[in-house]
């Protein structure tokens, strides 16, 4: 990709925003909003069609859960949405990640992560590790009626590619599949991208969501 990444950055605090702006813009990254709540957000998203957004879980008139809810079925270009808290098992992190925020982020990340995840979801990766993401799903997906979880019919998927989910799910890389299933790690890659194009899904944090919220993995069932 050549064209210079741009992203919006949401935050009530005006030292983060600052912060951010600068670690971003220092390595060659446009930030081309900076706001203070989620509907500001929404409307800085539709006007400048980031490729990232930096959203805050808990901002004033609308939070950053609601905030990526809309931006993600508003049809505003298709942002990837990294979520920014305090605490990394916050239920509201779950909850933005069954709404299909990317990963999530600590305020106090280091300049190099910040910039390198940004990169990373801009690419179509996910931010979080799957033994990340399966750790939040087994806290909170027991206890959510998150009316945003993601909710699929498992039934499209072949038993192959079930089986895939089954083990995506329990944090298995790529290589740990392949290994575990006899495959190379290219048809590995193609069960997984069939799985997220059947199911809907924007990646492989909301395919462990999924794998728990349809019944397919049970928390803390290993």
């Amino acid at each position: 990709m050549t064209a210079r990444l741009r992203v919006v950055v949401a935050d009530d605090q005006a030292l983060v925003r600052t912060g951010f702006r600068m670690i971003l813009t220092a390595d060659g990254i446009d930030v081309v909003a900076e706001v203070t709540n989620g509907a500001e957000a929404v409307d800085a998203v539709r006007r400048t069609l980031p490729d990232v957004v930096l959203m805050d879980v808990r901002m004033p008139e609308m939070d950053g859960l609601e905030a990526t809810r809309r931006i993600l079925t508003g049809g505003t270009g298709d942002p990837r949405v990294i979520i920014l808290t305090t605490f990394d098992l916050d239920h509201y992190v779950y909850a933005a990640l069954s709404a299909g925020a990317s990963g999530f982020l600590l305020k106090d990340v280091t300049p190099e992560h910040l910039v390198a995840a940004v990169r990373m979801v801009r690419s179509g990766d996910a931010l979080l590790a799957p033994t990340i993401t399966r750790r939040l799903v087994e806290r909170f997906a027991s206890r959510s009626a998150d009316p945003a979880a993601p909710h699929r019919d498992l039934s499209t998927l072949t038993p192959r590619e079930l089986e895939v989910l089954r083990l995506l799910a329990q944090g298995l890389s790529n290589a740990e599949l392949a290994a575990r299933l006899h495959l190379s790690e290219a048809t590995v890659k193609t069960h997984v991208a069939r799985i997220l194009g059947k199911l809907g899904l924007r990646d492989r944090v909301q395919a462990v969501v999924v794998a728990y919220e349809t019944g397919l993995v049970s928390p803390g069932g290993g």
